[in-house]
Protein backbone atom coordinates (compact mmCIF):
# COMPACT_ATOMS: atom_id res chain seq x y z
CA UNK A 1 0.00 0.00 0.00
CA UNK A 2 2.81 2.41 0.90
CA UNK A 3 4.58 1.63 -2.39
CA UNK A 4 1.43 2.48 -4.31
CA UNK A 5 1.08 5.76 -2.40
CA UNK A 6 4.72 6.69 -3.05
CA UNK A 7 4.36 5.83 -6.72
CA UNK A 8 1.17 7.88 -6.94
CA UNK A 9 2.85 10.88 -5.28
CA UNK A 10 5.86 10.59 -7.63
CA UNK A 11 3.63 10.46 -10.69
CA UNK A 12 1.53 13.38 -9.42
CA UNK A 13 4.64 15.48 -8.71
CA UNK A 14 6.14 14.73 -12.12
CA UNK A 15 2.84 15.65 -13.79
CA UNK A 16 2.73 18.89 -11.79
CA UNK A 17 6.25 19.85 -12.93
CA UNK A 18 5.36 19.03 -16.52
CA UNK A 19 2.30 21.29 -16.41
CA UNK A 20 4.29 24.03 -14.69
CA UNK A 21 7.03 23.94 -17.31
CA UNK A 22 4.46 24.47 -20.04
CA UNK A 23 3.89 28.01 -18.78
CA UNK A 24 6.91 30.34 -19.01
CA UNK A 25 7.53 32.31 -15.85
CA UNK A 26 9.83 35.10 -14.92
CA UNK A 27 13.20 34.17 -13.50
CA UNK A 28 11.75 35.20 -10.17
CA UNK A 29 7.99 35.57 -9.93
CA UNK A 30 8.35 37.98 -7.03
CA UNK A 31 10.65 40.39 -8.89
CA UNK A 32 10.29 44.06 -8.03
CA UNK A 33 9.61 45.89 -11.28
CA UNK A 34 9.91 49.44 -9.93
CA UNK A 35 13.02 50.80 -8.21
CA UNK A 36 12.68 54.50 -7.47
CA UNK A 37 16.13 55.14 -6.01
CA UNK A 38 15.95 58.80 -7.10
CA UNK A 39 12.74 59.22 -5.09
CA UNK A 40 10.89 61.13 -7.81
CA UNK A 41 7.58 59.31 -7.31
CA UNK A 42 5.17 59.58 -4.42
CA UNK A 43 4.26 56.38 -2.57
CA UNK A 44 0.89 56.16 -4.28
CA UNK A 45 2.40 56.80 -7.73
CA UNK A 46 5.02 54.12 -7.17
CA UNK A 47 2.40 51.61 -6.01
CA UNK A 48 0.12 52.33 -8.99
CA UNK A 49 3.04 51.98 -11.42
CA UNK A 50 4.19 48.74 -9.80
CA UNK A 51 0.71 47.23 -10.05
CA UNK A 52 0.48 48.28 -13.69
CA UNK A 53 3.88 46.82 -14.62
CA UNK A 54 3.17 43.58 -12.74
CA UNK A 55 -0.13 43.19 -14.57
CA UNK A 56 1.39 43.84 -18.00
CA UNK A 57 4.42 41.61 -17.33
CA UNK A 58 2.38 38.62 -16.22
CA UNK A 59 -0.28 39.02 -18.88
CA UNK A 60 2.22 39.48 -21.73
CA UNK A 61 4.80 37.05 -20.30
CA UNK A 62 7.51 39.69 -20.63
CA UNK A 63 9.11 41.70 -17.82
CA UNK A 64 8.54 45.46 -18.01
CA UNK A 65 10.57 47.35 -15.37
CA UNK A 66 11.34 50.97 -14.44
CA UNK A 67 14.42 52.11 -12.51
CA UNK A 68 15.33 55.63 -11.41
CA UNK A 69 18.76 56.51 -9.95
CA UNK A 70 20.48 59.64 -8.70
CA UNK A 71 23.65 58.96 -10.70
CA UNK A 72 25.14 56.49 -13.16
CA UNK A 73 28.19 56.16 -10.89
CA UNK A 74 30.65 56.59 -13.71
CA UNK A 75 29.03 54.06 -16.04
CA UNK A 76 27.37 54.75 -19.34
CA UNK A 77 23.58 54.69 -19.26
CA UNK A 78 23.62 51.68 -21.57
CA UNK A 79 25.98 49.69 -19.34
CA UNK A 80 24.07 50.63 -16.18
CA UNK A 81 20.71 49.55 -17.65
CA UNK A 82 22.08 46.29 -19.08
CA UNK A 83 23.91 45.35 -15.87
CA UNK A 84 20.88 46.16 -13.71
CA UNK A 85 18.71 43.96 -15.93
CA UNK A 86 21.13 41.03 -15.81
CA UNK A 87 22.06 41.28 -12.13
CA UNK A 88 18.47 41.48 -10.90
CA UNK A 89 17.44 38.51 -13.02
CA UNK A 90 14.72 40.06 -15.12
CA UNK A 91 13.26 38.20 -18.05
CA UNK A 92 10.70 35.52 -18.90
CA UNK A 93 11.65 32.20 -20.39
CA UNK A 94 15.05 30.87 -21.39
CA UNK A 95 15.93 33.99 -23.39
CA UNK A 96 15.09 36.39 -20.54
CA UNK A 97 12.40 38.31 -22.45
CA UNK A 98 11.91 41.79 -21.07
CA UNK A 99 12.47 45.54 -21.21
CA UNK A 100 13.87 47.97 -18.62
CA UNK A 101 13.55 51.76 -18.57
CA UNK A 102 16.39 53.50 -16.71
CA UNK A 103 16.32 57.17 -15.71
CA UNK A 104 19.32 58.98 -14.21
CA UNK A 105 18.59 62.37 -12.68
CA UNK A 106 22.10 63.84 -12.32
CA UNK A 107 23.11 63.15 -15.91
CA UNK A 108 19.57 63.79 -17.20
CA UNK A 109 19.84 60.63 -19.26
CA UNK A 110 17.50 57.77 -20.03
CA UNK A 111 18.17 54.37 -21.49
CA UNK A 112 16.03 51.41 -22.45
CA UNK A 113 17.50 47.91 -22.32
CA UNK A 114 15.77 45.02 -24.10
CA UNK A 115 16.58 41.34 -24.05
CA UNK A 116 15.34 38.12 -25.65
CA UNK A 117 12.11 38.38 -27.59
CA UNK A 118 11.79 42.04 -26.52
CA UNK A 119 14.63 42.91 -28.93
CA UNK A 120 12.35 41.97 -31.84
CA UNK A 121 9.26 43.55 -30.26
CA UNK A 122 10.90 46.93 -29.59
CA UNK A 123 12.76 47.95 -32.74
CA UNK A 124 15.00 51.02 -32.89
CA UNK A 125 12.33 53.02 -34.73
CA UNK A 126 9.66 51.74 -32.38
CA UNK A 127 11.60 52.81 -29.29
CA UNK A 128 12.33 56.22 -30.81
CA UNK A 129 8.61 56.68 -31.36
CA UNK A 130 7.80 55.78 -27.74
CA UNK A 131 10.44 58.06 -26.29
CA UNK A 132 9.32 61.05 -28.38
CA UNK A 133 6.12 60.88 -26.35
CA UNK A 134 7.71 59.99 -23.02
CA UNK A 135 10.46 62.64 -23.08
CA UNK A 136 7.82 65.40 -23.28
CA UNK A 137 6.63 64.42 -19.79
CA UNK A 138 10.18 63.88 -18.52
CA UNK A 139 11.18 67.42 -19.47
CA UNK A 140 8.08 68.75 -17.74
CA UNK A 141 8.91 66.81 -14.57
CA UNK A 142 5.78 64.67 -14.94
CA UNK A 143 7.57 61.42 -14.15
CA UNK A 144 4.57 59.32 -13.12
CA UNK A 145 2.84 60.26 -16.38
CA UNK A 146 5.99 59.46 -18.37
CA UNK A 147 6.30 55.98 -16.86
CA UNK A 148 2.59 55.29 -17.33
CA UNK A 149 2.85 56.28 -20.99
CA UNK A 150 5.88 54.02 -21.36
CA UNK A 151 4.01 51.09 -19.78
CA UNK A 152 0.95 51.58 -22.00
CA UNK A 153 3.09 51.64 -25.14
CA UNK A 154 4.92 48.50 -24.01
CA UNK A 155 1.61 46.69 -23.64
CA UNK A 156 0.53 47.86 -27.10
CA UNK A 157 3.85 46.95 -28.74
CA UNK A 158 3.89 43.42 -27.32
CA UNK A 159 0.31 42.86 -28.47
CA UNK A 160 1.17 44.18 -31.94
CA UNK A 161 4.25 41.94 -32.22
CA UNK A 162 2.05 38.90 -31.60
CA UNK A 163 0.42 39.57 -35.00
CA UNK A 164 3.78 38.93 -36.66
CA UNK A 165 4.47 42.55 -37.61
CA UNK A 166 6.12 44.54 -34.80
CA UNK A 167 6.06 48.30 -34.97
CA UNK A 168 9.01 49.49 -37.06
CA UNK A 169 10.21 52.25 -39.35
CA UNK A 170 7.53 51.55 -41.98
CA UNK A 171 4.82 50.60 -39.50
CA UNK A 172 4.31 52.73 -36.39
CA UNK A 173 1.27 53.33 -34.16
CA UNK A 174 -1.49 55.44 -35.68
CA UNK A 175 -1.65 58.96 -34.32
CA UNK A 176 -5.05 60.21 -33.10
CA UNK A 177 -6.63 62.59 -35.62
CA UNK A 178 -5.96 66.15 -34.32
CA UNK A 179 -9.05 68.27 -33.67
CA UNK A 180 -7.54 71.28 -35.46
CA UNK A 181 -6.87 69.21 -38.59
CA UNK A 182 -10.41 67.84 -38.38
CA UNK A 183 -11.73 71.41 -38.23
CA UNK A 184 -9.67 72.45 -41.27
CA UNK A 185 -10.88 69.44 -43.29
CA UNK A 186 -14.50 70.27 -42.44
CA UNK A 187 -13.91 73.90 -43.46
CA UNK A 188 -12.44 72.86 -46.82
CA UNK A 189 -15.35 70.51 -47.51
CA UNK A 190 -17.84 73.28 -46.68
CA UNK A 191 -15.97 75.68 -48.99
CA UNK A 192 -16.07 73.18 -51.87
CA UNK A 193 -19.80 72.62 -51.37
CA UNK A 194 -20.42 76.37 -51.31
CA UNK A 195 -18.31 76.82 -54.46
CA UNK A 196 -20.29 74.16 -56.31
CA UNK A 197 -23.58 75.75 -55.24
CA UNK A 198 -22.33 79.15 -56.44
CA UNK A 199 -21.38 77.78 -59.86
CA UNK A 200 -24.82 76.18 -60.19
CA UNK A 201 -26.56 79.46 -59.38
CA UNK A 202 -24.25 81.35 -61.72
CA UNK A 203 -25.16 78.99 -64.54
CA UNK A 204 -28.80 79.98 -64.19
CA UNK A 205 -28.02 83.67 -64.97
CA UNK A 206 -28.37 83.34 -68.73
CA UNK A 207 -29.07 87.04 -69.32
CA UNK A 208 -25.77 88.13 -67.80
CA UNK A 209 -22.48 87.15 -69.38
CA UNK A 210 -18.88 88.18 -68.70
CA UNK A 211 -16.93 90.03 -71.36
CA UNK A 212 -13.65 88.49 -72.63
CA UNK A 213 -11.63 91.71 -72.54
CA UNK A 214 -11.19 94.56 -70.07
CA UNK A 215 -11.74 97.15 -72.83
CA UNK A 216 -15.36 96.00 -73.12
CA UNK A 217 -16.04 97.49 -69.69
CA UNK A 218 -14.56 100.91 -70.53
CA UNK A 219 -16.73 103.65 -71.95
CA UNK A 220 -15.23 105.17 -75.08
CA UNK A 221 -13.28 108.33 -74.33
CA UNK A 222 -13.59 108.00 -70.55
CA UNK A 223 -9.94 107.03 -69.90
CA UNK A 224 -6.70 108.23 -71.44
CA UNK A 225 -3.23 106.86 -70.63
CA UNK A 226 -0.62 109.63 -70.53
CA UNK A 227 2.36 107.60 -69.33
CA UNK A 228 3.45 103.97 -69.52
CA UNK A 229 6.41 102.24 -67.80
CA UNK A 230 7.40 98.81 -66.45
CA UNK A 231 8.29 98.39 -62.76
CA UNK A 232 10.27 95.43 -61.36
CA UNK A 233 8.46 94.52 -58.15
CA UNK A 234 10.09 91.37 -56.69
CA UNK A 235 11.73 88.08 -57.40
CA UNK A 236 11.51 84.68 -55.68
CA UNK A 237 14.49 82.39 -55.07
CA UNK A 238 14.17 78.85 -53.66
CA UNK A 239 17.01 77.70 -51.41
CA UNK A 240 17.34 74.13 -50.15
CA UNK A 241 19.74 72.99 -47.45
CA UNK A 242 22.16 70.27 -48.46
CA UNK A 243 21.45 67.07 -46.45
CA UNK A 244 23.99 66.48 -43.73
CA UNK A 245 26.02 63.30 -43.60
CA UNK A 246 24.28 61.94 -40.50
CA UNK A 247 20.86 62.68 -42.00
CA UNK A 248 21.73 60.64 -45.07
CA UNK A 249 22.89 57.79 -42.91
CA UNK A 250 19.67 57.82 -40.89
CA UNK A 251 17.53 57.91 -43.99
CA UNK A 252 19.04 54.62 -45.13
CA UNK A 253 18.03 52.89 -41.91
CA UNK A 254 16.21 49.72 -42.89
CA UNK A 255 14.51 49.02 -39.60
CA UNK A 256 14.94 46.28 -37.01
CA UNK A 257 16.94 46.42 -33.78
CA UNK A 258 20.63 47.03 -33.21
CA UNK A 259 22.19 44.88 -30.50
CA UNK A 260 25.29 44.83 -28.30
CA UNK A 261 26.86 42.74 -25.55
CA UNK A 262 26.56 43.61 -21.88
CA UNK A 263 29.42 43.16 -19.41
CA UNK A 264 28.08 39.68 -18.63
CA UNK A 265 28.18 38.71 -22.29
CA UNK A 266 24.38 38.79 -22.77
CA UNK A 267 22.86 40.24 -25.92
CA UNK A 268 20.79 43.37 -25.44
CA UNK A 269 19.00 45.89 -27.62
CA UNK A 270 17.79 49.35 -26.71
CA UNK A 271 18.04 53.10 -27.13
CA UNK A 272 19.17 56.04 -25.03
CA UNK A 273 19.17 59.81 -24.87
CA UNK A 274 18.90 63.01 -22.81
CA UNK A 275 15.86 64.74 -21.35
Amino acid sequence: MKKIEKKFISVFFALFLLILSAFPVSAADDLVRVFDYADILSDSEEEDLLNKLDEISKLQQMDVAVVTVDSLEGKSAEAYADDFYDEYGYGFGEEGDGILFLLSMREREWHISTKGYAIAVFTDAGLDYIMEKVVVDLKAGEYASAFTTFADYCDDYITQAATGKPYDIDHLPNEPFPFFLFFVVCLVIAFVIALIATWIMKGKLKSVKSRPGADDYIKDGSMKLTKKNDLFLYRHIDRREKPKENESRNSSHSGGSTTHRSSSGATHGGRGGKF
